[in-house]
């Protein structure tokens, strides 16, 4: 299953993937740092990558998360969604979090993809709402939510521990209610 946009596609990650996502990790460590979690040294190893994707086969096959690579139209593995911590019930809910190569920062891929994962989300897995956590000097991932239609929902100090320092998050969300399609971004 593919979800394709104007200039990309998402679709679930496999572990055939392992090889093109330990290139894209190593090639943007040190863009990545300031955003995530630190990360061991075996992290950028493709035995350790090799584990991730088993664990997002498990996620699939057990609706805990999907994790999605972002890829060109010729199949060039560019970044990842991932949806994660999703809550069946009263609640329908889940998380939204994201990478993208550098140089492609900035071009509107990322906001393509987001959108695409939210479409599948309220349309394929049955969510009500789609959450994102991000820091206030990330300007360029507030856009991306923004273009996508998140709305800003408050303020969480000491929210998330990255780069080793617990961080404020903005939090922002969509929901079922305000979602439109995005035409002009999806196919």
């Amino acid at each position: 299953m593919k979800i394709y946009a104007k200039r990309i596609y998402i679709r679930r990650l496999q572990m055939d993937d392992a090889d093109q996502l330990l290139e894209l990790l190593i090639r943007n460590k040190s863009f990545l740092q300031p955003l995530e979690p630190l990360r061991q040294e075996s992290y950028y190893t493709l035995e350790w990558q090799k584990e991730s994707l088993e664990k997002v086969q498990y996620d699939w096959e057990h609706d805990v998360g999907y994790g999605f690579g972002i890829y060109l139209n010729n199949g060039r593995l560019i970044g990842r969604v991932n949806i994660s911590n999703i809550s069946r019930g009263a609640w329908e809910s889940c998380t939204i979090g994201y990478l993208l190569d550098e140089p492609l920062n900035g071009q509107g891929f990322m906001t393509e993809a987001v959108a695409s994962a939210v479409h599948y989300c309220f349309n394929d897995a049955g969510l009500h709402r789609v959450q994102s956590a991000v820091m206030p000097h990330n300007a360029a991932s507030i856009r991306v939510l923004e273009k996508v239609g998140f709305r800003y929902e408050g303020f969480a100090e000491y929210y998330l521990k990255i780069n080793g320092n617990w961080e404020h998050h903005n939090i922002y969300s969509m929901t079922r209610e305000y979602w439109k399609p995005q035409s002009r971004i999806l196919n």
